[in-house]
């Protein structure tokens, strides 16, 4: 029985749930209350927790506050959706308590179990029971009072396991929604899986090695005397470029490093571009990269000449040399993204979240100064909305998440940016059109958001996509593959015709009696049947005027607002 963990250990454990929670990812991602599919909580939280895991294996520690510290900061800046940013609230109170301990025991590991559950409910503005929130507060709770019955560290986190469990099986009565679709909470039984990795490492029961996955498994066991016939090039080259232009074009050099080399990756901000290739003239590649920049910083492997070091047993000379060139392109990197803050140039800003080409080019359009990728099934993390706050060349930055899964994250950067961030309440990208198109930026700040919250609260917004399996929902029965129109987020029609579907979201739609309406048509329909729709919406509301808009957007084939 352990009776204290300290640095090392705590590290383990995580990566361990990271491991855990990669390998039950989609299994909570179907944990999905609606038939849409927009099941990723599994996903965010597993982003979210890779964010730590990628942290703390770039570094060691002499005390389990700095680890702790580690994983909360990474978390709080990897958090994407409302369960990501929730989990990086539990790890950010246990790093809180755990301030200045070398290790840590019963009373103090349960003790920073209650003080993260303190900062989530606090966080969250509406707490609902039958969530991720009762989920922890029971399990922190169960080893509280295990540690002060003077249990060891395994047996409190035992306690807390069984309770938390306990709490997860009851959350399917305690939320009506969850009650009707007759499943668990996601987010609820992603932080069982974190708790349950976090003691089976405790144990010795697991590793994070063995955890690894399939291909990383099949790769160490790799028979190495085979390499030189499947390793088509030699030279595997990474390098970073700082840009002579904040635009430049990469296309052609892609286009260059793929006629040299393969498994090519290039990724790029407003300032540098790293690139990843595997070819057998890395001086070529070098060559040709710098006529689009100043090159900063390059490693180049042999692949070839590691592998006999290895199959003849030895180590290869230059990983160590090679580790931290790869720490220092890391950490370049990362610094270019941290430090790339825009000098005020306007009093206001907006920065947008959308998915789509459409999208994106009318809110840049209609001024947006930046766009973050992102929306249903994929929530951008609180470090890519702060980057584009960060990069927005205004005193006071307006932020709208478009979407409530969303919100959480963007408000975490409110106190990490030097700049006055005002996350605006918009649930729908119609929302977040409507909230732009009456920006006046030449008023008083207070006047800007009144009169975008009034804009706001005018627009009703319909989605229409389909169904991802049979469910039962709100008195509806649903089968895999119809349509469904959800009206302000209510189910309002389900059907296999497109026709009966608009049919229905019309006479719903009556109650708003709209003077204008817009339809933003998703990337898998025509402009044709797009205007289709329209017309059907038309022949209800006879005196609205209506607009039809290629939005390009995935997972919903419309986008309506009724205004």
């Amino acid at each position: 029985m352990l009776d204290y963990i300290d640095a090392a250990a705590f590290k383990e454990m995580i990566l361990c749930a990271n491991a855990a929670l990669h390998k039950n990812m989609q299994a909570i991602n179907e944990l999905n209350v609606f038939p849409v599919p927009d099941g990723d909580t599994g996903t965010n939280m597993g982003l979210t927790m890779e964010n730590a895991a990628t942290e703390l294996k770039r570094r060691d520690f002499s005390a389990i506050d700095e680890a702790a510290s580690c994983v909360s900061s990474a978390l709080l800046r990897g958090a994407r959706g409302n369960s990501g940013v929730i989990l990086s609230l539990l790890f950010r109170g246990i790093a809180r308590r755990l301030k200045g301990l070398e290790t840590a025991g019963a009373a103090e590991f349960s003790g920073a179990m209650v003080d993260g559950v303190d900062a989530a409910y606090k966080a969250v503005m509406k707490p609902a029971e039958g969530t991720i929130l009762t989920v922890s507060r029971l399990a922190a709770e169960a080893a509280a009072d295990a540690a002060k019955a003077g249990k060891t560290l395994e047996e409190t986190l035992a306690n807390a396991l069984l309770a938390g469990d306990l709490a997860l099986e009851n959350t399917v009565n305690q939320n009506p929604v969850l009650k009707k679709a007759g499943v668990i909470d996601a987010g609820g039984k992603g932080y069982m899986v974190i708790l349950g990795a976090m003691l089976a490492s405790l144990r010795g029961e697991i590793s994070s090695a063995d955890m690894a996955d399939e291909n990383f498994a099949i790769h160490e066991e790799a028979d190495w005397a085979a390499l030189e016939d499947v390793t088509e090039h030699v030279f595997d080259t990474v390098y970073i470029v700082r840009k002579r232009e904040e635009t430049v074009d990469l296309e052609p050099l892609r286009a260059y490093l793929n006629s040299i080399g393969d498994s090519l990756v290039i990724g790029e901000d407003d300032e540098v571009f790293k690139v990843h290739v595997h070819t057998d003239i890395p001086g070529d590649a070098l060559t040709e990269s710098q006529k689009y920049g100043t090159l900063e910083l390059a490693k180049i492997e042999n692949m070839r000449s590691q592998a006999e070091a290895v199959k003849a047993g030895r180590k290869a000379q230059s990983t160590d040399d090679l580790e931290e060139v790869d720490r220092e392109l890391d950490a370049m990197a990362a610094a270019e993204q941290e430090n790339l803050i825009a000098e005020p140039e306007k009093p206001f800003g907006v920065v947008t979240v959308c998915a789509g080409a459409g999208m994106e080019a009318l809110f840049r359009e209609l001024g947006a100064d930046g766009v973050v990728t992102g929306g249903q099934t994929m929530n951008p993390s609180t470090e890519d909305i702060l980057r584009e706050i960060n990069r927005t060349p205004a005193e006071t930055v307006f932020v709208f998440p478009n979407n409530k899964n969303i919100t959480m994250a963007a408000q975490q950067c409110i106190p990490l940016s030097e700049k006055k961030v005002i996350v605006m309440p918009t649930k729908t990208v119609p929302q977040g059109v409507a909230a732009l198109l009456c920006m006046n930026v030449d008023e008083a700040e207070t006047q800007i958001v009144s009169e975008m919250n009034e804009a706001i609260s005018r627009v009703h917004t319909a989605m229409v996509t389909y169904a991802a399996r049979d469910s039962e929902f709100d008195g509806h029965s649903i089968r895999a593959g119809e349509f469904l129109a959800l009206l302000d987020g209510s189910l309002v029609a389900n059907c296999k015709e497109e026709a009966a579907l608009f049919d229905a979201l019309g006479e719903a739609a009556g109650e708003v009696d709209p003077e204008f309406i817009t339809v933003y048509y998703g990337e898998d329909v025509s402009e044709e049947a797009a205007n289709q729709a329209a017309a059907q919406l038309a022949a209800s509301f006879p005196d609205a005027e209506l607009s039809v808009v290629s939005g390009g957007q995935p997972v919903y084939y419309y986008m309506i607002a009724f205004e």
